[in-house]
């Protein structure tokens, strides 16, 4: 769901801290302090407040990133140099506290979600390594590192965005409005290239669903040399809107988000190419079927570009090589996957600096390798892309490629050989020799390399390793950039137990499980369990143990997870076990995981279970409490409750189109079985969610209410899906804590 950049590895742990788990961390001692829920939302977290915008100079010497307080009230920024390890103030407080204000001031919630979800860098490198562009709440600022000054390089009324230098240094592009400018660097008269009126005509900008579900952190490129522009334009005419309303002003304000559900129209595009000193366009349009997607794009070398084109149905992906003067196209590679879906998670196409090869991730074996193609530099549209090699292969995963040696031929990327639960950098030679396991030690490793993959950030935590940023070199040395704080020892958390079992088709299932610390419960332990199971996130990994899980822990409580199939990080046929169909296989891999996990822990009490989750797992709560009566009570945080309120790219990706499996659909809407909701439900939703609509809960309430089950709600208003910040965070944890205390001690 999203693409990887210079913030992944601070953007993941975000992940883990805020949506999925709250800071997690090993110990065997006894508790050294009492562990609260107001101390998970404390500024900084508990492991405290690591660095931010972690990003590369061009010239691959440097590290920047920023280093805020704990309370992010002030920061600066620093960078490493990659050959000493020596770090260095490079934009001091003052000048950074007007530059790149901390994101958490940001008062609108929907803007705060795009900023931090989608990773939005504050500023970027210059070509030169001798400047930086700092993208101040819309104005950009041109910082001279030689003499650290800024002065503003753009001041209209209407904020700029997504700023990038063109490879030679002399000019800027940037997004306003929709429309795509540049600028010298000198400060010159900006030249405005493309003149789309309207809030519906994007060029170079990205709506809400390609960012969401395909990954799309850019719309536009520079070509090699400097001369030419590359942008998607995006039609949004016929893409209905959902209208997300403030209550909290006297009279209420409405915003019109433009949203496909499963079965609308999408933004129909095409891709647009404009010269840097002209403002017209040539148009070029890849396939006659306007209902389909482009979610990656760039330029081969100067005047020829590459597309990928893929089907509404995404289980078609076409590369094309495109004349940029002419418009001429040639499909170079096709890939299908039958029965599947092309995963946009890990698919990420990368050209080599050397102009004749790419990388190529496919899943076509059963399971996720790279695979090396090579063309013809002078002539690249003469032939089809030939495979060369499949650079490694084996029963794992391969996560995504984080960078490339050229000068050694040397591919760097991140996979979870040997155990789905964790997750390596590793590295293999061009001609797929030379295998190597950089970071044997157990955990998730996360690296971010350098332009020419001499360096790499390496972001590491485990069961019993706190989170670390180092700097390193690949089979060299590491310097330390940051460590967390010490609260294993400080809280006594413990890592769960990590456990196995067989799904009712033989496949091994993974779970975890916490038990109460000795003393805290008399008696049969009541369970609760912590549910995601959809194909965005696994649940039961070697990182950090989840220290909301170790408070329930200490009240009493069993805390346990399984991944069922159709969860990411396992083979195709793991993957897909769920595809036209959402609840029924996971539901079934769960509950008898569930009563093989009683059946060896006796002291757990199979009359006392609990169920809660957000998202998909929030769905999946209101599904397992409405086709089964093993659940006691439950807790859905921002579920979607029908299949086709959700948007088009992510569900039919999975549930396949509308038109062609209408009961799939129906068998997948919790709304339609309300009457057979079993247990005491919280329902918990932000009346601002963009993603997962508020809309979802309304139906679900009014379906509850029809069938005459009574249930507790929560309301955030002006939420989004996250539900952000420290007061609401305390309160919506402390009302799950009150509600399984509630109902599955009495």
């Amino acid at each position: 769901m999203k693409r990887r950049n210079s913030l992944s590895c601070i953007a993941l742990l975000a992940v883990f801290f805020g949506l999925w788990s709250v800071l997690p961390l090993v110990a065997q001692n006894p508790p050294a302090k009492p562990l609260t829920i107001e101390d998970l939302f404390q500024p900084g977290g508990l492991a405290g407040r690591g660095p931010e915008t972690t990003t590369w100079s061009p010239d691959g010497t440097r590290l920047s990133y920023v280093q805020r307080d704990e309370k992010g009230e002030q920061g600066e920024l620093w960078y490493v140099d990659a050959g000493t390890g020596e770090k260095k103030v490079l934009v001091s407080a003052a000048k950074l506290a007007s530059l790149d204000p901390d994101v958490n001031k940001v008062k609108n919630e929907r803007e705060k979600e795009r900023l931090t979800r989608y990773h939005v860098a504050a500023y970027l490198w210059a070509p030169d390594s001798k400047h930086l562009m700092f993208d101040s709440q819309g104005q950009l600022w041109l910082y001279d590192l030689g003499n650290d000054t800024a002065v503003q390089f753009t001041s209209a009324p209407d904020p700029s965005g997504d700023p990038k230098f063109a490879p030679d240094g002399k000019h800027v592009a940037y997004v306003r409005k929709h429309n795509l400018y540049v600028r010298p660097v000198d400060g010159k008269d900006e030249k405005q290239l493309t003149k789309d009126t309207g809030e519906n005509l994007l060029n170079g900008d990205i709506d809400w669903v390609y960012a969401e579900e395909l990954g799309v952190r850019s719309n536009y490129f520079w070509s090699p040399e400097s001369k030419e522009i590359v942008f998607l334009h995006m039609d949004e005419t016929n893409v209905p809107t959902y209208p997300i309303t403030d209550w909290m002003p006297t009279h209420p304000t409405v915003d019109q988000e433009k949203y496909p559900k499963v079965g609308d129209p999408n933004p129909v595009v095409k891709l647009g190419v404009v010269e840097a000193e002209k403002d017209k366009v040539r148009w070029i349009t890849l396939t006659d079927d306007a209902d389909t997607y482009v979610p990656r794009f760039g330029w081969v070398k100067e005047g020829v570009i590459w597309a990928e084109v893929l089907n509404r149905t995404e289980d078609k992906l076409d590369l094309y090589f495109v004349d940029a003067k002419t418009g001429k196209s040639r499909k170079v590679l096709t890939e299908e996957t039958p029965g599947a879906w092309i995963d946009f998670e890990r698919l990420e196409v990368k050209f080599l600096n050397s102009g004749t090869q790419f990388l190529w991730p496919s899943w076509r074996d059963g399971n996720m390798h790279i695979y090396l193609y090579s063309f013809d530099k002078q002539n690249p549209m003469t032939a089809d892309a030939k495979l060369e090699r499949q650079l490694e292969k084996g029963g794992y995963e391969v996560l995504g490629i984080d960078g490339v040696d050229e000068a050694s031929g040397t591919v760097f990327f991140e996979a979870n050989k040997d155990d789905p639960r964790e997750q390596h950098i590793y590295s293999v030679k061009l001609d797929g020799s030379d295998f190597k396991n950089l970071t044997p030690e157990e955990g998730i490793h996360m690296g971010h390399f350098s332009e020419d993959g001499k360096h790499f950030t390496h972001m590491y935590f485990g069961p019993r390793t706190s989170p670390a940023l180092d700097l390193c070199a690949p089979g060299g040395s590491c310097s330390s950039i940051w460590k967390a704080n010490d609260v294993v020892n400080e809280y006594g958390l413990r890592a769960p137990k990590f456990l196995e079992f067989k799904a009712d088709d033989g496949t091994t299932l993974y779970g975890r499980l916490l038990l109460p610390p000795e003393g805290a419960a008399s008696g049969k332990i009541p369970v609760i369990v912590n549910i995601y199971g959809g194909p965005a996130a696994q649940t039961v990994r070697k990182g950090m143990p989840d220290a909301f899980d170790e408070i329930l822990a200490r009240k009493g409580f069993a805390i346990f997870s399984v991944d069922n199939r159709g969860t990411p990080g396992r083979d195709r046929k793991f993957q897909t076990a769920i595809r036209h169909e959402f609840g029924a296989v996971e539901l079934k891999d769960q509950l008898t995981a569930l009563d093989q996990l009683l059946a060896q822990y006796p002291q757990l009490d199979n009359s006392r279970v609990g169920i809660w989750g957000w998202s998909n797992g929030g769905s999946m709560t209101l599904y397992s409490m409405t086709h089964s009566e093993r659940f006691k009570a439950g807790v859905a945080v921002a579920p979607v409750t029908s299949q086709v309120n959700y948007d088009s790219i992510y569900t039919e990706r999975y549930m396949g189109l509308l038109k062609d499996d209408k009961a799939g659909y129906e068998m997948s809407d919790v709304t339609k079985t309300a009457d057979k909701l079993h247990g005491s439900l919280l329902l918990v939703h932000g009346t601002s969610d963009d993603n997962v609509h508020f809309q979802n809960s309304i139906q679900m309430i009014n379906a509850l209410i029809n069938a005459g089950k009574q249930f507790r709600l929560m309301i955030y208003p002006n939420k989004t899906h996250s539900i952000a910040g420290k007061d609401a965070r305390v309160h919506l944890f402390t009302m799950i804590e009150d509600h399984f205390e509630k109902e599955l001690k009495n």
